[in-house]
């Protein structure tokens, strides 16, 4: 195996692949990156067993500046192989695959080698069919995941609750994720002739979402028994489902509310971060808010025994209902804050002093919602 490419080109499919690879697993071979080399280009792969992540630089591309002299394939030490192709004197550089592994990289004056192991021992990559496939709008994909990945679990006593549940029919996708604390449930319509219902791996999410680049428009979801695979560009990302029943979450969010507020979520996010200085000094990080329906006034409490207390009446468009002092997290009620954007006008529904509460976006209150559990505090 013997080939030269553009240095910066490799370097960018790189990073996106070494996404998936870790230092800490069972599996030696692992913290390697494939290289493997075709007549028609150089696929990278990395794979922590959970996620697994293929580049494909093409030959046919001239920006890439990709020369076979002699195809093959070979896993070299990810962290290691990486640094040195960063920190090489030149534009290109060459790689070379010599006896027993052996790998010989060369460019300007620098020249290195380093041990490889044999690409036939790498796990096979997940065997997902591609006749199906479900396209969505990069934007529309990103700001789902980014709304509900907030609320999984970080708890592995409940693994199903670490993921996020897409629930696919031919009304729409419904994606949903708690962590018994708090919910967030975002809808959005597509059109899918197969009804499906998985439980994606947050982490997962959250290093699809980084690898997705702002150019790219459309990426396609394709769904096996126990994988789905997400593509776009030149990239194909995998990632594991979760196992189990993910639980019934539609009942936990109230129907009806005896106290309504609407607020500006950029002006609340600001006020709740200023209640939060004090109680993230208290050992409980909880803040009150009470609700006076009569005098129209709404008044956000923090408090540390050892630092002081803040008082604060805030800014809010509309008050309706009744009177109510509730305690939460502040924590909970900033993340589902920062979910809707800057300057989104969100309505909050209460019920009572401990039932949980739920933000919506007034202009889209259908489709999206924040439900956070309240502490008790008596």
């Amino acid at each position: 195996m013997k080939f030269s490419i553009d240095r910066s080109k490799f370097i960018n499919q790189t990073s996106n692949v070494q996404r998936a690879i870790s230092t800490k697993t069972t599996i030696p071979i692992l913290t390697g990156m494939k290289l493997d080399l075709s007549e028609t280009g150089l696929t990278i792969t990395g794979s922590n067993s959970d996620i697994s992540i293929t580049s494909f630089i093409s030959k046919d591309d001239s920006d890439n500046d990709l020369k076979i002299d002699s195809i093959g394939s070979i896993v070299l030490p990810a962290r290691f192989f990486n640094e040195i192709i960063k920190k090489l004197p030149g534009d290109n550089f060459e790689l070379e695959v010599l006896d027993n592994n052996q790998t010989l990289i060369k460019s300007g004056v620098s020249e290195f080698t380093i041990n490889g192991l044999d690409a036939v021992n790498y796990p096979h990559l997940p065997d997902v069919e591609t006749d199906n496939q479900l396209v969505l709008p990069t934007d529309v994909f990103k700001e789902v995941v980014n709304q509900t990945v907030i609320a999984v679990s970080t708890q592995e006593s409940r693994p199903v609750l670490t993921g996020v549940n897409f629930l696919i029919t031919s009304e729409g996708l419904t994606a949903v994720a708690t962590d018994s604390h708090r919910l967030s449930q975002r809808k959005i319509n597509i059109t899918s002739d197969e009804d499906y219902n998985l439980i994606i791996p947050g982490k997962s999410l959250t290093e699809l979402v980084r690898t997705i680049d702002d150019s790219v428009k459309e990426i396609s979801m394709s769904i096996s028994e126990n994988q789905v695979l997400f593509s776009f560009d030149n990239i194909m990302f995998y990632s594991r489902l979760l196992d189990g029943r993910y639980p019934e979450t539609d009942r936990l969010i109230p129907d009806e509310s005896n106290t309504l507020l609407t607020f500006d979520s950029s002006k609340l996010l600001a006020s709740v971060e200023r209640a939060s200085l004090l109680s993230h000094e208290s050992r409980n990080n909880v803040i009150k808010l009470e609700i006076k329906a009569v005098d129209k006034k709404a008044t956000l409490y923090g408090n540390s025994p050892e630092v002081g207390t803040v008082e604060e009446v805030l800014d809010f468009d509309s008050l309706e209902g009744d009177d109510l002092e509730i305690s939460f997290n502040p924590d909970y009620l900033k993340d589902a804050l920062r979910s809707f954007g800057s300057n989104t006008t969100i309505e909050m529904s209460f019920t009572s002093p401990l039932h949980p509460f739920t933000l919506r976006p007034v202009e889209d209150r259908d489709n999206f919602v924040q439900l956070i559990t309240p502490v008790r505090t008596f």
